[in-house]
């Protein structure tokens, strides 16, 4: 074990590796604005005194090019131990070429790859090494696209809530950009009888609907009990936001297309969310995570982490504000696929810190190679 005094005056990341991986869906997927077949992970490995960092962000390849390029070069031969100094210098970095979007998510993989390494350097779970504020982490099952016929819908919510007993689960909505309310709304009363009265029924529309449309779309919820209305008119929206939360009885809830602070400090102080949603792989890393968390804290709010569960669960059990953890059909199956190691949700909730130091995964180098693409 390295402790940080022998560290000193500097313990240098020696390189990064960079890679990404496209895997195609299990079946067709579709939201209320997107549909997609091919799953892209962007993964990072930070080396320094004979140990490996891992992180990675659900991005397009060109995230790579961002990685080696710009980012690698500033990374490399800093000291592995400073990371909120390394996360500025990242930031700084990309200035001119545009912070949000894939260069944010070059940055969360880098980030999270650099938390990784500094807790296997010091022998330690990353949960450890950040400070835990609980030891289990509540998850809900997330999937029901829209695409996807009643009988494989109810095997997926009967697999969460009666296989796996997870309390709590979401289906997509808004289907054809809000243009077939009343599927959407067929679909809520199909999933309410699959996981009967007492599990929790989630939706999110992906911005689908107009302002409108979604009061009428959020009264018509309430009758079947859904809690939890996501982006239910465009997260950009934030006037719209308020509006139906105003109106709604359910917690309307957005934030998952946050890269920076700024972004939530704007949804925040709008009155916009209920709940606020946090992607550790898109807003920065761990860093970024914790700092949105505090920033929400501090308006009297509840985080949500997005996707991406095992980039996640670490550093949600360091929030204290914490609501839940999104367990993401897509992404549940690429890094049970990447890594070794992975968590299992049954009960309802994840204990990180069990396997070992770091965020206690292995990636499986060999073994996804032909999912390679860059």
């Amino acid at each position: 074990m390295i402790s940080p005094k022998t560290a000193t005056p500097c313990l240098p990341v020696e390189r990064l590796d960079v890679s990404a991986y496209t895997v195609p869906t299990d079946a067709p997927e579709a939201d209320g604005t997107l549909a997609w077949d091919t799953t892209t992970a962007v993964l990072v490995e930070a080396h320094a005194a004979d140990q490996t960092g891992t992180g990675w962000t659900y991005a397009p390849p060109a995230a790579v090019d961002v990685v080696r390029d710009q980012l690698a070069p500033l990374v490399r031969r800093f000291d592995a131990f400073d990371i909120p100094a390394a996360h500025d210098r990242l930031c700084r970095a990309v200035r001119n070429a545009g912070r949000p979007g894939i260069a944010s998510c070059a940055i969360s993989a880098v980030d999270l790859a650099l938390w990784d390494l500094k807790a296997r350097l010091m022998d330690v779970p990353l949960v450890r090494l950040l400070g835990a504020a609980r030891e289990a982490v509540p998850v809900y099952g997330s999937g029901g696209f829209t695409t996807y016929h009643d009988t494989h819908l109810a095997a997926q919510l009967s697999g969460w809530v009666h296989g796996q007993h997870i309390p709590r689960v979401k289906i997509k909505i808004g289907e054809a950009c809000g243009r077939a309310a009343q599927r959407d709304l067929q679909r809520v009363r199909h999933a309410r009888h699959v996981i009967g009265s007492q599990a929790e029924l989630y939706v999110d529309a992906n911005g689908g609907y107009n302002r409108k449309q979604s009061v009428r779309v959020g009264e018509a919820l309430a009758a079947q009990g859904v809690g939890w209305f996501e982006e239910p008119v465009s997260s950009d929206d934030l006037t719209g936001l308020r509006l139906v939360r105003d109106a709604l009885v359910c917690d309307v809830t957005a934030g998952e297309y946050g890269y920076d602070l700024p972004y939530f400090a704007r949804m925040i102080t709008a009155g916009a969310v209920d709940c606020l949603q946090v992607d550790a792989t898109r807003c920065g890393g761990p860093t970024g995570f914790l700092r949105a968390a505090a920033l929400a804290q501090a308006h009297g709010l509840e985080v949500s982490a997005h996707c991406a569960p095992h980039a996640h669960a670490d550093v949600a059990a360091c929030v204290p504000n914490l609501r839940h953890l999104e367990w993401f059909h897509d992404h549940v199956r690429v890094e049970s696929m990447f890594f070794g190691g992975v968590l299992d949700p049954t009960g309802g909730c994840v204990r990180p810190g069990t396997n070992g130091p770091g965020h206690g995964l292995v990636l499986r180098g060999e073994e996804i190679e032909e999912y390679r693409v860059a």
